[in-house]
């Protein structure tokens, strides 16, 4: 019995050690890592001064006439007499068509800036494919890609209420819609960075186009 005693003092008094110990010896040496984690990389850090350039900057500028991605050349310079908005133009301004209110309150229909015209719908449909139809699904039926993994809450733009400005509905006007892609929604973040007016507004005339095409039977929701 003894012995059993001795041996669980032994052990209690190893697991105190272990936990409250002193922390041994300090130095000024780099502590030993076994998993580093990429803590430590070869990289350019903005705003820092770097030698490997000849201006001594990390920071560089873009290539002359370089055009991000997703943007579009302007067909003509702008001009103060230009009514039509620019076509690569992100959120500039209070009205419809920047922001899909007017005054306190959403708009419904397209801006009188835009055309509702094949061009914008099949860019409407590339967006959309791209930025939306994984979470609101091809159709726009809120089971997309995300619904395999856990994400239910997507919208789905067929349910009651979504199509009628009468009844109650996250998107049941055209500006609520423009205004939640812009600003994001619940878990839906702001998309007000990646995409420009004008292709905001494109995805809203294909959502309200895949709508129709639902409730005719043109298109199925599965």
């Amino acid at each position: 019995m003894l012995k059993y005693f001795f041996l669980s003092y032994i052990f209690v008094a190893a697991i105190v050690v272990a936990a409250f110990g002193t922390r041994g010896s300090k130095s000024e040496l780099p502590p030993i890592e076994i998993f580093p984690d990429m803590d430590h990389q070869a990289k350019v850090k903005y705003q820092v001064k770097n030698d490997f350039f000849a201006d001594g900057s990390g920071a560089r500028l873009p290539v002359k006439h370089t055009v991000p991605i997703g943007f579009e050349v302007p067909a003509k310079p702008a001009s103060a007499t230009d009514s039509k908005p620019p076509m690569f133009g992100f959120t500039n301004g209070l009205d419809y068509y920047n922001t899909g209110k007017v005054g306190d309150f959403y708009g419904d229909g397209l801006p009188s800036e835009l055309a509702l015209d094949k061009s914008l719908l099949q860019r409407g449909e590339r967006q959309f494919n791209i930025y939306c139809s994984v979470c609101h699904g091809a159709s726009g039926n809120g089971k997309g890609l995300t619904s395999k993994y856990g994400i239910l809450t997507a919208f789905n733009f067929h349910q009651a209420g979504s199509m009628d400005s009468a009844n109650a509905g996250a998107y049941r006007a055209d500006g609520a819609m423009f205004d939640v892609i812009t600003n994001g929604k619940g878990l839906m973040g702001s998309y007000g960075g990646n995409l420009t007016v004008r292709d905001r507004w494109a995805i809203v005339a294909y959502i309200r186009t895949l709508q129709v095409a639902v409730k005719e039977g043109n298109v199925s929701v599965q």
